[in-house]
């Protein structure tokens, strides 16, 4: 079966996207089309869609996230005058351009995730099996064993109590060795821990 295609009449369909943060000054040239419920403005271009909102995440039946951008010349806060909606960039309200190549399918029933692990920032997220970042090694997983395991995985990455009682001089190669194995195994924190004590 041919991959969907995704556009503006279905983006917003039960999708995984993550959006890149951009300049809010791009909007100035750009028509509003849609404004949702919850606040969201829309704006639609022939390679994708901007999305200027306060909340990322969970969106409708949807799950799109933001990634921010570092780069100085993107303001945590801004004006922008616009003919049709004055808009002001808080620090929770960000402006993210998506391609329509970069919305996959979603559900609830699919092993479609896999979890990414940034062991310089200390952060994890979740991603589609259908990125570039895919690779085999990593075990996919509905989106409830997603959301289960990320939870656990941050609390390793932000909590050391847990690694009272274990063999290991450093904490810091405990925790990657058994995050790792949560993300490439389908063994249990509590599997993986019995092997350090």
């Amino acid at each position: 079966m041919p991959p969907k295609i995704y556009n503006k009449t279905n983006f917003h369909k039960h999708t995984f996207c993550i959006f890149q943060e951009v300049a809010l000054d791009v909007l100035k040239d750009l028509k509003l089309h849609y404004k949702s419920k919850s606040g969201s403005s829309y704006y639609f271009v022939e390679e994708g869609v901007y999305r200027y909102s306060n909340h990322w995440g969970r969106a409708a039946n949807c799950k799109w996230r933001l990634n921010r951008n570092s780069n100085s010349k993107i303001p945590n806060s801004k004006s922008v005058s616009l003919s049709a909606v004055e808009v002001t960039n808080t620090n929770r309200t960000k402006l993210g351009f998506a391609n329509w190549s970069d919305f996959y399918p979603d559900n609830d029933f699919e092993k479609l995730y896999f979890i990414e692990v940034d062991y310089s920032s200390q952060s994890a997220h979740f991603n589609h099996f259908k990125n570039e970042k895919y690779s085999i090694d990593k075990v996919l997983r509905t989106s409830t064993e997603t959301t289960k395991l990320l939870k656990q995985i941050r609390t390793l990455l932000e909590e050391s109590a847990w690694t009272k009682h274990l063999k290991e001089a450093s904490i810091k190669v405990l925790r990657k060795e058994i995050i790792e194995q949560l993300i490439t195994t389908n063994k249990s924190f509590q599997e993986i821990k019995r092997a350090y004590l």
